[in-house]
């Protein structure tokens, strides 16, 4: 099964584009799982941070097809965090959830291809199915990624238009004609068209992370990269909201990846949770707003 059939049937399957964002800060989870443990205790952090990511993955597992861990919380607390990051993608795994590693990686040469085996498909030592891609190294640098990802199943998204405000300070410029975005948008689309006509796919390898903020591009981006899976970051906390990202969906309500992190993940302590559940009832709160997320594109995905 390719990365974009595998995409397809898991949203097809959820009636779901939600990705969660497994992004966990020690700050933010329920004091119930911080007891006895202190800011500082890499190993105690690394534990509660394991359990709080489990324990998520188990209630949005029947509502979001992909999830997302973010690679920078795991690794600040050192080699605990990386085993218990580990675990957490294991335990995703087991639950047949797509795992996207967001560690916007890249190098050139042998250090991407290292990049590529480490964190791509169901042999590497990380596991992912797929792992986000700076373009900033040109086109050489992205090439070990999309050989690693068409030989193990996998996929990749490369930054494209991302969801935060400096992001148009090299984005936004414009070289030959065409904005950076546009260049990225370009290579993506031609790298995945490849892909997808080759194993006759709709979709390829190769897909794009584009941000739910700038809703004008988002839409003109669907049209220029129609053979891309687009990651939609900056839904929900970020500002971006149903009417923003809806353009990114093709006919099926396919083709778009719609992530939310701190909404779902920390959403009992979202005033409007706050007024319905207490911080016992954390759990309940992440049920209530995964589902309620899943049910915002229930009509869209067909």
């Amino acid at each position: 099964m390719t990365f974009s059939q595998k995409v397809s049937a898991a949203v097809r399957a959820k009636k779901s584009p939600v990705v969660v964002g497994i992004d966990p800060r020690f700050a933010l989870i329920p004091e119930s799982l911080r007891a006895g443990v202190v800011e500082g205790d890499w190993q105690g952090m690394a534990r509660v941070y394991q359990d709080f990511s489990c324990k998520i993955l188990d209630i949005v597992a029947p509502y979001a097809p992909c999830v997302k861990p973010q690679l920078a919380f795991f690794e600040m607390l050192g080699p605990h965090g990386m085993f218990a990051l580990a675990n957490v993608i294991e335990h995703a795994r087991s639950l047949n959830l797509v795992v996207i590693l967001d560690g916007k990686r890249n190098d050139i040469g042998s250090t991407a291809e290292g990049y590529a085996a480490a964190y791509l498909g169901e042999r590497s030592p990380w596991r992912g199915d797929a792992l986000t891609i700076n373009p900033y190294l040109g086109d050489d640098s992205l090439a070990p990624f999309v050989k690693t990802a068409e030989d193990c199943g996998a996929g990749i998204f490369v930054l494209v238009k991302t969801s935060n405000p400096g992001g148009g300070m090299l984005q936004d410029l414009e070289a030959n004609g065409k904005t950076i975005y546009q260049h990225s948008a370009d290579w993506v689309e031609s790298a995945a068209a490849k892909f997808a006509n080759l194993r006759g796919d709709q979709y390829g390898a190769v897909g794009a992370v584009v941000g739910a903020t700038y809703p004008e591009q988002l839409a003109h981006l669907r049209t220029r990269m129609p053979h891309a899976w687009i990651l939609v970051p900056g839904f929900g906390a970020q500002g971006g909201g149903v009417k923003d990202v809806l353009p990114a969906f093709d006919d099926q309500g396919l083709g778009a990846l719609i992530n939310n992190s701190r909404g779902i993940i920390f959403s009992y302590i979202r005033p409007e949770m706050k007024e319905r559940y207490s911080e016992n009832e954390w759990e309940a709160a992440v049920e209530d707003a995964a589902r309620t997320m899943r049910e915002l594109f229930i009509d869209v995905v067909k």
